[in-house]
This record gives C-alpha cells, sequence and structure tokens, in this order.
C-alpha cells in the first residue's frame, strides 16, 4: 500500500507540474494514471477539483497525499479527450456519459461533469474480457435465464454493485450457446460482444438512437430475439420492454432497488397509469407484470475475509405460477416467504446468500449482518446447525 501511494503520488506531482493541454495519444501523464489504475484492479479513477486524484479500489477511495488539483489542470487534463460534438453536449447539459479507448491501456466508461463550476470525472475502468458467472462468483442457477425464451429479466441494485457485468455474462452466454439475433441498447456501450453462435448488435443511446424508450419501440422491427435495455429509466422505456417480454422476446434490463419487494413497488410507480380508474388501471398492470416477469435477481458487492477481494450476495427471486399469483392479487408482502423456501426453484433471499458466504468462509458474520435487510433472520440463519 505504501508503494501505491507513493508511484500515485509520483503521478500526481506530474499533474501538478504540468501546463500543456495533454493530446489523445500524447498524454502520458494521463494514460500513466489509467496504466496504474489497471495495474491496482481499481474501478474508478475521481478527478475533482479541490481534492487530490483517488482511485477505488475494492470499494474504498484511496486518495493520494498530494496536492489537490487545480481546476486549469483538470480541465487540461480531460477536454482533449472530447470531439466537437461532445464538448458541445458537455457545455449545452453540463454532463456528458461516454467511453473510450487509450491505446494498449484498455476501455473506459467516463462521466464528465460540474461541480462548484469546476470540471469533474469519474473515470471508470472497463474489463477487457466479458466475464462468466463463475468469474462473477454467481449462483449457477442463474444460468437457467440464459435459455428462456420469452419473458423480463431485472438485474437490481445500487450503483456499482456489477449489474452490468451480470447482464453481459448472461448476453455471453446466450450468445455461445444460442443461434439468436441479440440486440443491446445502453448509455454507453461498455461491453463489446463479438458474434459467436448469434449476431449480436448494440445500439449507443445519444450515438445511434435518440432515448431507449425510442429504441425499445424500434428494436422490435428489427427481427429480435433477446433485447438488453441497459436501464429502466422512463414509463415508456418500462411500457415497451414489458410488451416485448410479452410478445414472444427474452428482455433483460436493469433498476437501481435493493430487493423484491421494492422492485415491485418501483414498476407499478413508473408504469403509466390506465385510463380507467386508479384501482382498475393497477390491476392491469399487475397482470401484465405477472405475466411477463421471469425472475428479479438483486445484487451486493460485500468484502472479503482477506479485505482484498469482494464477493456478490443476491436475492433470487423466479416467477413460478404462486409467485405470479401473488403479483397479480397484490399480495407483494408474501413474496419473500415464497423466495425463502423456494431453494429448488433457484430461489434465495438476499440472507440466505450472506449466510451461505459466510459459511463458505468467503465473508465475515459481522460483515454479513452489517449488509442484511433482516439482521434477525439473518442471526438465526448463522445459529442453525449445518445440515
Amino acid at each position: 500500500m505504501v508503494a501505491y501511494e507513493n508511484e500515485l503520488s509520483r503521478l500526481v506531482e506530474q499533474l501538478n507540474r504540468s501546463k500543456a493541454p495533454v493530446r489523445t495519444g500524447e498524454g502520458a501523464s494521463l494514460d500513466q494514471l489509467l496504466t496504474l489504475a489497471v495495474q491496482r484492479n481499481a474501478s474508478d479513477i475521481l478527478l475533482v477539483a479541490g481534492s487530490a486524484v483517488a482511485l477505488r479500489i475494492r470499494g474504498a477511495l484511496t486518495p493520494s497525499a498530494e496536492k489537490p488539483l487545480a481546476p486549469e489542470e483538470i480541465h487540461s487534463l480531460l477536454r482533449p479527450l472530447l470531439s466537437t460534438e461532445q464538448s458541445e453536449e458537455l457545455d449545452r447539459n453540463k454532463s456528458l456519459d461516454f467511453c473510450f479507448v487509450r491505446g494498449s491501456i484498455g476501455r473506459f466508461r467516463a462521466n464528465f461533469h460540474y461541480q462548484r463550476g469546476t470540471l469533474a470525472a469519474s473515470i471508470r475502468v472497463l474489463p477487457a474480457q466479458i466475464p462468466s458467472l463463475d468469474s462473477l462468483h454467481l449462483p449457477a442457477s442463474l444460468a437457467v435465464l440464459a435459455e428462456r425464451r420469452q419473458g423480463l429479466v431485472l438485474l437490481t441494485g445500487p450503483t456499482g454493485c456489477g449489474k452490468t457485468s451480470t447482464l453481459a455474462a448472461l448476453i455471453d452466454l446466450i450468445n455461445a450457446r444460442r443461434r439468436d439475433h441479440i440486440i443491446t441498447i445502453e448509455d454507453p456501450i461498455e461491453y463489446q460482444h463479438a458474434n459467436r453462435s448469434s449476431i449480436v448488435e448494440q445500439i449507443q443511446v445519444g450515438h445511434d438512437t435518440p432515448s431507449f424508450a425510442h429504441a425499445v419501440r424500434a428494436v422490435l422491427r428489427q427481427d429480435p430475439d433477446v433485447i438488453l435495455v441497459g436501464e429502466m429509466r422512463d414509463s415508456e422505456t418500462m411500457a415497451a420492454a414489458l410488451t416485448a417480454a410479452e410478445t414472444g422476446h427474452l428482455v433483460l434490463s436493469s433498476l437501481h432497488t435493493n430487493d423484491t419487494s421494492q422492485t415491485m413497488s418501483r414498476i407499478l410507480d413508473i408504469l403509466p397509469p390506465g385510463r380507467q380508474s386508479p384501482i382498475a388501471g393497477q390491476s392491469q398492470m399487475r397482470q401484465q407484470l405477472s405475466l411477463a416477469l421471469l425472475a428479479v435477481i438483486s445484487q451486493q458487492l460485500v468484502p472479503a475475509a482477506d479485505k482484498i477481494n469482494r464477493y456478490p450476495a443476491v436475492e433470487i427471486m423466479m416467477a413460478t405460477s404462486a409467485i405470479r399469483n401473488l403479483i397479480r392479487t397484490g399480495q407483494d408482502h408474501q413474496i419473500r416467504s415464497h423466495i425463502s423456501t423456494g431453494r429448488a426453484e433457484g430461489m434465495m433471499t438476499m440472507e440466505q446468500s450472506l449466510v451461505e458466504l459466510v459459511r463458505s468462509g468467503r465473508i465475515h458474520r459481522d460483515t454479513a449482518i452489517d449488509h442484511c435487510y433482516h439482521a434477525a433472520e439473518l442471526r438465526q440463519y448463522l445459529d442453525e446447525p449445518v445440515r
């Protein structure tokens, strides 16, 4: 760690001394910082005026010990990465999401934005290889979703919990096993999928299409078998995705919710009300959702016992006939009970997942308690004898 801090400090000192704008292909200081992030397995780089350069490693921010970056230094580092169109969009919207490649270093996803009137950035390191479910330490039971031909699969969880990686792993599994037409709609495109057994098209919002909702409606006329919608951001996108799932397509997407109960509530809040009374309208939406939904996977990344790695804890809900009936009749409060007793169908609660991680020695008991949603239930599971 000391060697890392010294190396980061040296790079920051170079950045602080640099007065000339960094040109694409010539920016040794920026490239060295990106290289260090890759070498240290950092997930993100934060560049904020008034703060030292920081890398997020294993979920924790590690700032350098050097003096904070000045606004003009950040400007000279970041602005040359942008095309004229991107610069105009950043000036117009004060925020910009995009991906870029730096030679042999790798691909990166960046968000440029303004804070306190100065330019700032969060740069995410994108893995060179598409991960597998096994490499992500996810339950093997999720692989069954890659065999389904119709319905909606939702990945949920907070920002940075690995939703995009899990979706990419499922798409890669379909790509390897099936002869399908896969279309992804993303903002921006993070994992680049080469054609394997399937044909894969990747549509970038803002570049290839004006919006998620427009793309989902248009993609139904492009003969897809599988559709990935990077994120459900509005009612139009949700409604179009549900229609696609109902009409013979496998649809995968993500939401920023913590568990199945929150997911049900969020979907019903997002979906546009019907023309009938509010009660009749919600009944119709529940009927549609109960028919279209295949699974909800909620995940979070939990610090490992070795203090080096992180492991995913997951709640998995598979839409069995019983759960579809609960959704249709508005008995969402009973869904969790069915998840906890549905191990034969590949289901588990977040607490059951955390218990498995503790018993396998991957995480500590206290860590599990810190990351659970039902502490009393978790303690009960932990104190039960192993069968």
